[in-house]
């Protein structure tokens, strides 16, 4: 039997039901139209404060000082404001801020935080030394000149060898530096004999890299001191088939440095290139280092220079399948290179 709605609206419950779903349908739709327009209204609102700072975080670099061992913990600990007691609890912590900032896109550069040098940072500022500020001074002050490394989220233990290695590099940078600029002037050119020793350092470098060819070489340089101490640089170059060659900068710079200074020096210095070629075999050359230039030593010098501990003296076993040969001749200096021509 047809159900029919009279004019009085006996049948209510029907319609009401009806109007409900129309509603509700209405109401969805506004929702998507109303989020769509917001949406719209959000890709023209500019940033608010908060992104912009989050975004000037990210690009801002940050430096931490680190105490490198007991030595200098033991020293920092006689500060009062100093928060730690246990070298062991201030490397976890340590570590853990670390991977806190470098999960936050931070830029963070670890540079060697010394004792001594910051009572002397306070002594020179006129600052109390023992503060949180005047920490925080010092380690902005000493990231611009002393060493530092980069943390890629590498182990702590591995991020403290790198740092002494930098600071090594920079401290023997630093006495060739001295070495050269005690040496006056140049009696050929009348310029300061530090560039004249640099640049002649720098063609004998390049030298020698095309004397050995292409591979992988390794040079090692060191140059005995006054005070019974060497100075030891070493440098890593890669050099392709086409003469490219590929090296760090800061190795190559201390490298020569330390080169240039055995020009000055009344020690001769030693340089060592041990070449890896394309098969894998090792063959290690020698040159001793003289104001006049390098001159290639024997194959029985290389083979004892290699193979005796520099600081004992005592004779150290051959490397197993590695070829010992004398220095390489090197090719003319370039014009005007030759020492006395400059």
């Amino acid at each position: 039997m047809a159900r029919t709605s009279s004019a009085d609206g006996s049948d209510r419950g029907t319609s009401s039901a009806a109007n409900r779903t129309s509603d509700r349908r209405a109401g969805r739709q506004g929702n998507r139209t109303g989020k769509r327009k917001a949406a719209r209204r959000n890709r023209h609102r500019p940033p608010g404060r908060t992104t912009y700072r989050r975004a000037l975080r990210r690009e801002a670099p940050t430096v931490v000082g680190l105490l490198l061992d007991d030595h200098d913990f033991a020293a920092m600990t006689e500060y009062p404001s100093f928060p730690f007691r246990d070298y062991g609890l201030y490397l976890r912590h340590m570590d853990g801020l670390l991977r806190s900032l470098h999960a936050q896109g931070t830029s963070i550069a670890v540079t060697l935080f010394d004792p001594d040098r910051y009572a002397d940072h306070c002594a020179d500022t006129r600052r109390p030394p023992d503060t949180p500020a005047s920490r925080i001074h010092y380690t902005a002050a000493v990231s611009t000149t002393g060493p530092a490394v980069r943390y890629t989220r590498q182990p702590l233990a591995l991020l403290r060898t790198q740092l002494a290695h930098e600071a090594d590099r920079r401290a023997t940078w630093d006495r060739a530096g001295d070495l050269l600029i005690a040496a006056g002037q140049c009696p050929d050119c009348a310029q300061p004999l530090a560039h004249c020793a640099f640049d002649l350092a720098s063609h004998t470098l390049l030298r020698i890299v095309e004397a050995a060819g292409a591979g992988t070489h390794h040079l090692v340089c060191s140059l005995p001191t006054d005070d019974g101490d060497s100075l030891l640089a070493t440098a890593h170059i890669t050099a392709d088939t086409e003469g490219e060659l590929h090296l760090s900068d800061t190795e190559a710079l201390v490298l020569c440095t330390v080169m240039a200074a055995a020009r000055v020096s009344a020690r001769p210095g030693g340089l060592v290139l041990r070449t890896t070629d394309d098969e894998g075999a090792d063959t290690v050359y020698g040159w001793s280092l003289h104001p006049e230039g390098p001159r290639p030593l024997t194959e029985a010098e290389v083979f004892n220079a290699y193979c005796t501990d520099p600081d004992t003296g005592d004779p150290v076993p051959p490397e197993a399948g590695v070829r010992y040969r004398a220095g390489l001749p090197l090719p003319p200096p370039l014009p005007g290179d030759e020492p006395g021509t400059r």
